[in-house]
């Protein structure tokens, strides 16, 4: 069979037949997808794939990078303090790994804690004087003493918390959830991060909050503090509103020639995220105008939340997006690697952090948002029991601990004024309702534990997601947030 094309006859090959074919069907796909948007604003995002009713409509998750220490905010241990400056016991270390950084050391002495801790809300919840604001909150939390992971380093703790892999590559939770939630609000993104700036300490990369092999519509916006607080969203010097229109409808165009002869879908994306971008140079100015907030709001946040870029700022900043339907907010604040100097270390970062926190979670409560916004306060780890450095009667460091750390949750259908499980005498390995040490494992849930994947496994069947069919298949083998591990931890829920 022969096809005849300006004096040249072309044998029709199974390539050229279906190449020709399937360029014409793609261009007829992303014109009917196209069609009926206005602004030509491109294709749908992927249909709902929760698979039970959501008790959470949103979440903010408000990463605390570093490693709190469980011991000086929420997990009181009297003996700690009575064996202050003694050698760790052999048959509490029991032969498990220390990091290079205190491995060395010719004693590992125990430190209890600088601070003095008290009972709060009805389930008599221990916190430290260093949170009085979230300790007056006690009843609206969730206090989870028993987390537990494998990474002991930084980075692959924190890229496992937010991706589900110690490995970098993988999707971030928030980009699985804005591949499962579709459609989010018109003119915001679906995921917004927001990082306390000016902190220094560990780095964060993007790629925590990427999309990995996910589109590229999935990744998170980060807003920043300063006069643009998403870059390259205004329009330079010399460029209308109209000007950006007319270039962005004649782009548009090009794209869709594009698409027509390569099927990229990534080229929709590009044609979605433009139109987003546009939509948002007029929604992300309004948002970020604290102006016209009453006193009452910095009277509750604190006056640091009048700077932008303070953690204080973002949660306000968390509440505001919220509001206007953004699901999925992720705050980020460094500082909490107490290696040498905790005291005064640990002091200044609660004194950052408390008050904010804890606004977020009244200010929520009033607005009648609490039950359907799931607030996480945590860290990728926790830090030892003993001192790393050395030790003064007034100073003392502690390493990182990943056998046993707290974090909270609230609101989005947690059970509220729950403490959930515990750490042994001395805090260095979790225990049961006897007090006797456990060695959980990723692989089989141990009731009164949660493990990382636990933890994102309960995240999403708050958000009406079963985590072992929200898939995405790349490379010839399905993947998920969980990997092949995790159990809904059904004590958590109210």
């Amino acid at each position: 069979m022969r096809l005849f094309g300006k004096g040249d006859l072309m044998h029709i090959t199974r390539r050229v037949f279906f190449g020709r074919s399937v360029a014409g069907v793609g261009a007829a796909a992303l014109a009917t997808l196209l069609q009926g948007t206005e602004t030509n604003s491109g294709p749908r995002r992927p249909a709902d794939l929760r698979t039970r009713t959501p008790k959470a409509k949103r979440l903010i998750y408000l990463f605390q990078s570093g490693g709190p220490a469980q011991q000086d905010l929420f997990d009181y241990k009297p003996k700690l303090n009575e064996c202050h400056g003694q050698q760790m016991p052999e048959h509490v270390r029991r032969g498990q790994r220390l990091t290079s950084m205190s491995s060395h050391q010719a004693s590992i002495p125990l430190a209890g804690s600088s601070f003095k801790f008290s009972q709060h809300g009805s389930q008599g919840a221990w916190f430290s004087e260093l949170l009085p604001h979230t300790a007056a909150i006690a009843d609206d939390l969730c206090i989870v003493r028993s987390m537990f992971t494998e990474a002991i380093n930084h980075d692959p703790a924190i890229t496992f918390f937010q991706t589900g892999s110690p490995i970098a590559g993988r999707p971030s939770l928030g980009s699985w959830l804005s591949y499962g939630l579709g459609d989010s609000a018109r003119d915001l993104p679906t995921f917004v991060v927001l990082v306390t700036a000016n902190q220094g300490d560990q780095p964060l990369y993007s790629r925590l909050w990427g999309n990995g092999f996910l589109d590229s519509r999935h990744q998170g916006v980060r807003f920043r503090s300063g006069r643009d607080p998403v870059l390259y969203l205004s329009n330079p010097p010399g460029v209308h509103a109209a000007s950006r229109r007319q270039m962005l409808d004649e782009l548009a165009e090009l794209n869709r020639l594009q698409f027509a002869s390569e099927l990229d879908p990534e080229i929709e994306s590009r044609i979605a995220q433009y139109e987003l971008a546009y939509r948002m140079q007029t929604s992300v100015p309004e948002v970020c105008d604290v102006s016209g907030e009453p006193a009452a709001t910095f009277d509750l946040y604190g006056e640091d939340a009048r700077t932008p870029g303070t953690f204080a700022s973002n949660c306000l900043m968390a509440r505001r997006l919220a509001e206007r339907g953004v699901p999925i907010i992720q705050l980020y604040h460094q500082g909490w690697d107490h290696h040498g100097g905790l005291p005064a270390g640990i002091r200044d970062q609660a004194r950052k952090t408390d008050r904010a926190s804890a606004a977020l979670v009244t200010d929520l409560k009033q607005r009648g948002m609490l039950d359907d916004t799931l607030i996480i306060w945590g860290g990728e780890f926790g830090r030892t029991s003993y001192c790393q450095g050395p030790m003064t009667p007034n100073d003392y460091g502690r390493d990182h601990h990943p056998r046993c750390f707290t974090i909270w949750m609230a609101g989005g259908g947690i059970q509220s004024g729950l403490v959930y499980g515990q750490t042994d005498e001395y805090g260095y390995n979790l225990a049961d309702a006897h007090g006797q040490p456990l060695a959980p494992t990723k692989e089989t849930w141990t009731p009164g534990t949660v493990h990382v994947h636990d933890l994102q496994a309960t995240v999403l069947h708050l958000l009406g997601f079963d985590h072992e069919r929200l898939t995405y298949r790349f490379q010839g083998r399905d993947y998920r947030l969980t990997d092949v591990h995790g159990h809904v931890v059904r004590d958590l829920i109210g």
